[in-house]
C-alpha cells in the first residue's frame, strides 16, 4: 500500500517520537537499528522530513532527530501525504487519471471506501500516540 520510504519514515517518526518522549534527540544510527533500516537510506528521508518540518533536528555532539510538541500533534497522513503524495487517499485505484463518479473505473466504487477507511484511520492516528504500547512492547517497529 505504502512505498518502502513511506514504510521507513512512518517507523522513524513513531521511532523518534518515542524516544524523544522524555526530551532525548536520537541519532541516525540508532533509528536505523530500531527500524531494521539501512543507514544511509533512512537518513535521506529523515532530512527530507526535517526540511517539511515534520521533525526536527539538531547537530553537534548531543544532535539527533527529535519530535517536539507540535511535531506530536502531526498524524500519520501527515507522514504519508510529506512522502508519498496524497493520491493513496484520492487517486484511483488502477491508476486511471480520469476515474471520477461521472466515468468510474471496474473498482470505484469499493475503492473509494477503502481510501476513505485509510484517510480516517491515518489522519487520526498521532504520531505521539504509540508510545505506550511500544514502552511495554505490545507494538514493534521492527520484525522480531
Amino acid at each position: 500500500m505504502f512505498s518502502k520510504t513511506c514504510q521507513y519514515a512512518i517507523r522513524a517518526v513513531i521511532f523518534i517520537a518515542h524516544k524523544s518522549k522524555k526530551g532525548d534527540k536520537v541519532g541516525i544510527k540508532e533509528i536505523a537499528a530500531g527500524i531494521d533500516s539501512p543507514e544511509h537510506f533512512i537518513a535521506k528521508i529523515l532530512q527530507d522530513l526535517s526540511k517539511r518540518g515534520l521533525v526536527q533536528s539538531a547537530k553537534g555532539p548531543n544532535g539527533g532527530f527529535y519530535l517536539d510538541n507540535q511535531n506530536l500533534k502531526y498524524s500519520l497522513a501527515d507522514v504519508v501525504k510529506a512522502v508519498d503524495g496524497d493520491n493513496i487517499f484520492y487517486g484511483c485505484g488502477l491508476g486511471l487519471k480520469a476515474c471520477s463518479e461521472t466515468a468510474p473505473c471496474p473498482l470505484h466504487n469499493e475503492f473509494k471506501n477503502i481510501r476513505k477507511d485509510t484517510l480516517t484511520l491515518l489522519a487520526s492516528s498521532k504520531l505521539g500516540e504509540f508510545n505506550d504500547e511500544l514502552e511495554k512492547n505490545l507494538m514493534h517497529l521492527k520484525r522480531i
